[in-house]
């Protein structure tokens, strides 16, 4: 048991510093990467919408999410301004993390049974292969839209550490829930259930 036990912890040392090695980026390949947009600040700086109001964005509870636009893994374009008015969990995740794994039935649990979005944001330049996501997706029988996060820019603007992570979002775009590790169906729902 003893034995088994220090095998797990060494094995998800190795696994954080594996995917705290390949998660740092530097701010000039983040500069050149044109396969995602951050249309919001997010350093928690304000801006007005049409009608002057002003909205705060950041990360957060209570600011407005930063929106940004990623790929599907079919290819199509997502905007995570493309929800609003609609409540969305907004999940962090890599293939090869335990705690992901764990999550994910419940995750899809959660999106078949309450009236919730749910972005799944890989952190794809962690994987060994791009082919380990759709294999991932069928093991799991996933059918809410997993993006691809190809050189970790949402991840670092979202200040992703560790994953899982998940941001509860309400229908006006506000974050109402920051979950730092998995989550569980109950907890999906409690936090669900606090959202307008």
């Amino acid at each position: 048991m003893k034995k088994t036990l220090i095998i797990i912890v060494l094995a998800g040392m190795f696994v954080w510093a594996v995917y705290d090695l390949v998660s740092s980026t530097d701010d000039t390949d983040m500069a050149n990467d044109t396969d995602f947009t951050v249309e919001e600040n997010t350093s928690g700086s304000n801006s007005a919408d049409e009608n002057g109001n002003v909205n705060s964005f950041g990360l957060q509870i209570g600011k407005k999410a930063p929106d940004f636009e990623l790929e599907t893994l079919e290819g199509k374009r997502v905007a995570l301004s493309d929800y609003r008015g609609q409540r969305v969990m907004l999940n962090f995740w890599a293939s090869w993390c335990p705690p992901c794994r764990a999550e994910m039935p419940d995750m899809q649990k959660f999106y078949e049974n309450k009236d919730v979005e749910i972005l799944a944001v890989n952190l794809t330049t962690s994987e060994t292969s791009r082919s380990d996501v759709p294999e991932f997706v069928d093991e799991f029988e996933l059918t809410f839209p997993i993006l691809m996060d190809e050189n970790n820019n949402v991840a670092t603007a979202y200040q992703i550490h560790p994953i899982p992570t998940s941001y509860m979002i309400d229908s006006e775009g506000r974050i109402q829930y920051k979950a730092l590790g998995a989550m569980n169906y109950e907890q999906m729902v409690q936090e669900f259930e606090k959202m307008e």
